[in-house]
């Protein structure tokens, strides 16, 4: 039987292994590129879900959403959209309510997302609010790979200049990691089906 925490806690959570994306991460900037990626993302039925933008230290500064990312379990989809925009048929994807999109405080992406262009969210499933249901209590994607998946993701690079045109390998990484993170706990929960043990903080 699968046990996890109601809340994980922070020194079970330090001595966890730290894994990363090991499949294929697609770099998409361009339209040629994206028409190439475009069949795998509408037959895929659960999409992992996340955005990246630069990163405004000055209060009042903010900045257009620079990345999207799409995943399945081994392959990452990195959206340059301050190249791309948002094109019509990722437009699609985004609303199609037969394709989930699973993610982390995904409210704020999407009104992130919006500012480019208005589109209407299909099926999207905001995980911390799917977690409750299993009376897991963790916020935050860390936490909840932790909690469920038994491992550890980095965010060192999280304050990246995501409006670069020009990525490192760790940075295409982290991207990548965050969107796959994203759909293998949804699949962790979904394969869960009551045979599972919460272990209460304190107990």
């Amino acid at each position: 039987m699968n046990e996890f925490y109601e809340k994980i806690p922070k020194d079970v959570l330090n001595e966890l292994p730290i894994r990363s994306f090991e499949g294929d991460i697609f770099f998409v900037d361009n339209e040629k590129d994206f028409k190439k990626v475009l069949p795998v993302l509408k037959d895929a039925g659960i999409l992992g879900f996340d955005t990246e933008t630069r990163p405004a230290f000055k209060k009042g500064i903010t900045y257009d959403v620079a990345l999207l990312q799409l995943a399945t379990s081994d392959k990452a989809f990195l959206f340059k959209l301050d190249k791309l925009r948002l094109p019509n048929q990722l437009i699609n994807i985004l609303e199609d309510k037969t394709v989930i999109k699973t993610g982390v405080a995904i409210r704020d992406d999407l009104k992130a997302l919006q500012k480019l262009r208005k589109f209407t969210p299909g099926a999207f499933v905001e995980l911390q609010t799917f977690s409750d249901k299993y009376k897991i209590e963790d916020n935050g994607l860390k936490n909840l790979s932790g909690n469920l998946l038994g491992f550890r993701i980095s965010k060192s690079a999280k304050l990246t200049d995501w409006s670069k045109d020009v990525y490192t390998e760790a940075q295409l990484k982290y991207a990548a990691t965050d969107a796959w993170v994203s759909y293998e706990i949804y699949l962790k929960l979904l394969s869960l089906n009551g045979n599972f043990k919460i272990i209460e903080n304190g107990l």
